[in-house]
């Protein structure tokens, strides 16, 4: 549960990141936001999908 809640929140900040890079014309920012998120947003989505949405017991 832990390392899906890491996942999003990176993925999260990543895109922020990004979308900040952007407005600034950043290229090299955006180039490392946009993977970041991109990779990031996979791993979540697959944690989500393999292991279902982590609910407390």
């Amino acid at each position: 549960m832990g390392l899906m809640i890491i996942f999003a929140l990176v993925t999260l900040f990543a895109g922020y990141g990004a979308f900040s890079a952007l407005k600034n014309k950043n290229v090299l920012g955006l180039i490392f936001g946009a993977g970041t998120f991109l990779v990031f947003g996979w791993f979540t989505v697959m944690t989500v999908l393999h292991s279902g949405y982590p609910a407390a017991h």
